[in-house]
């Protein structure tokens, strides 16, 4: 009898020629770039540096698509969105010693938001490694080091033999549930040397499904067909395994409302009668699943964000579906299902009895009725109109890329993403200057539709240099930015805690005349006029800036007592 692993794929005539008379003028590099290709890439992103050069010059022998931006962390965001739209493992090619650890903000996002990415950077020459100190260029004792605790896994390359195969182990780690970003780095001198090994075609790096234990998918079935009031947190990791349609249907079958954490906005529909929408920093909400008997947590760990900031206390069962095991019930005592929040969901929607409950539509309307009664009593009505002005003037299927800055953080709760991955955002990791970099790396997953980016202008800052990679490669992004003059939300937070803030007035620029400066259009806006600037500036091709002066509020935190 023959099995499929004893089977060897016999080469044809021509790859034998090829093999055994591979093209002159190659060298490490292009092992890289064939592998990439081979694996299925057909974009890269990063920034040359000089012991990475065998990488980028094997670039101009290949078919893959180059976006280069102008600083490592700002390719890492770009590679970062590109992973999450796409679902591909997205290359990130990167030079040694500063070049490589000025990514490692972007890489810890893409690690908390479990975003395929794949950093391919250079190292010194092969006598370095091992933590001597030689004087290199660039020279850590162990570079690697500085990567195990935010990557996924890490791999070392020695020998030209060793790029293929771990290129492709990077690569399957990568896109294994829960996706994350890895690290790969190749010596100088074996990126330079010539090779005489044969062209890299196709690879094999499939990815390993996470299943769930059908003895634990058993006891969770039970537990949600005999629910009285079950419901469900719906995580990024629904949006990222691509189930928003099982976790619907599984809604609709138990009659269980649902609510999205802010990574996992989109995976539910918006205005669904059993959508309990995103509002996770509201008491109502939080009481509300509190009550739940049983709750069905799905492709989330309940982290702070997600958990009111740890003032969620559920006094039911909890039935935990994770990809990230040390996630599994990290906060609360679960049913912890170790899987793919897709193959689990279909797993229940095979084994759970259909329940009806007319009252659940209810009671999401009352919860709902008394978030929006909340923030009415607020004063916010500056703050809303902005961001309905953002979403009409948005097409529905547009990417939005989210800075961290105070317009992001109400769209977290209130923003309808009108569909899943369609909206990202850095809070999982937090950090400053996600918006624009990552909208263009959505820009070059799908250039066919427009792309907006949101920052504050403190965020802006950090991402001004990009305006030159929109314009060298055309990139449909409106740029977003709401100059309130300073860091909004730490001037609240000071304000707030102590009185007064310190440290978060800013010096900026007339951001619309840097714009121009690069060749891309500028627009000052106001509330009245931005959803009709937004919508011009979208509809034109390229990229293009808009300008919003407002000092915008937060609505006020329900965790504080």
């Amino acid at each position: 009898m023959t099995h499929d692993h004893d089977l060897v794929l016999r080469p044809t005539a021509a790859q034998i020629s090829t093999a055994l008379n591979p093209p002159p003028g190659r060298n490490g590099g292009d092992l890289v770039v064939e592998t990439l290709a081979g694996l299925g890439a057909t974009t890269v992103f990063g920034l040359p540096g000089q012991h990475a050069l065998g990488m980028f010059d094997a670039l101009r022998r290949s078919a893959l698509r180059y976006v280069g931006l102008r600083v490592e962390n700002n390719a890492g965001f770009a590679a970062d969105a590109y992973g999450r739209i796409t679902g591909e493992a997205a290359p990130l090619l990167l030079s040694t010693g500063p070049g490589a650890l000025t990514s490692l903000a972007a890489l810890q996002e893409a690690a908390a938001a479990s975003a395929p990415v794949l950093a391919i950077s250079s190292q010194i020459p092969t006598p370095g490694l091992g933590g001597g100190r030689h004087g290199y260029l660039h020279e850590l004792p162990d570079q690697a080091a500085s990567f195990r605790g935010v990557v996924k896994s890490v791999h070392t390359v020695r020998t030209q033999s060793q790029i293929p195969s771990a290129i492709a182990a990077a690569w399957q780690s990568a896109l294994t549930a829960p996706h994350g970003p890895v690290w790969v780095e190749i010596p100088q001198d074996v990126l330079l040397a010539e090779t005489s090994l044969p062209v890299v075609t196709a690879m094999d790096a499939t990815p390993d499904d996470l299943v769930p234990r059908p003895e634990l998918m058993a006891v969770a079935a039970d537990l949600l067909s005999r629910a009285a009031r079950p419901a469900i947190i719906a995580g990024g990791g629904v949006v990222r395994s691509d189930a928003s349609g099982k976790l619907k249907a599984l809604a609709e079958k138990l009659d269980a409302p649902v609510v999205t954490t802010f990574g996992g906005k989109g995976a539910f529909p918006w205005n669904h009668p059993l959508s309990l929408q995103s509002w996770l920093e509201d008491r109502h909400t939080t009481d509300f699943l509190e009550d739940a008997d049983v709750l069905l947590v799905v492709g989330s760990g309940l982290g702070e964000l997600s958990s009111n900031y740890h003032t969620f206390k559920p006094r039911g069962r909890v039935v935990q579906i994770e990809a990230d095991l040390g996630k599994l019930e990290s906060n609360h005592p679960a049913l912890g299902i170790h899987a793919d929040a897709r193959l689990a969901l279909q797993a229940l929607l095979e084994t759970v009895e259909e329940r009806t409950d007319e009252s659940a539509p209810q009671r999401v309307r009352e919860v709902l009725s008394q978030v929006t009664a909340r923030i009415a009593a607020q004063e916010l009505t500056l703050e809303q109109d902005v961001l309905a002005s953002v979403r009409r003037a948005l097409p529905a299927d547009s990417p939005s890329c989210w800075d961290m800055t105070i317009l992001a953080y109400w769209a977290w709760s209130a923003f309808d993403a009108q569909g899943p991955n369609t909206m990202h955002s850095a809070q999982g990791a937090g950090g400053l200057g996600y918006g624009f970099p990552a909208a263009l790396g959505a820009a070059a997953a799908d250039p066919g539709r427009p792309v907006l980016a949101v920052s504050g202008d403190g965020g802006a800052l950090y991402s001004i240099a990009e305006l030159a990679t929109a314009r060298q490669y055309n990139l449909p992004v409106t740029w977003l930015i709401v100059d309130d003059g300073g860091y909004g939300i730490l001037r609240e937070y000071m304000t707030d805690a102590f009185g007064e803030a310190t440290a978060t007035e800013l010096t900026r620029p007339d951001y619309v005349a840097l714009a121009e400066s690069f060749g891309v259009p500028g627009v000052r806006t106001t509330p009245e006029t931005l959803e009709e600037d937004l919508t011009k500036a979208l509809a034109s091709p390229g990229p293009s800036v808009v300008v919003l002066p407002a000092v915008l509020r937060m609505f006020a935190p329900t965790h504080l007592g």
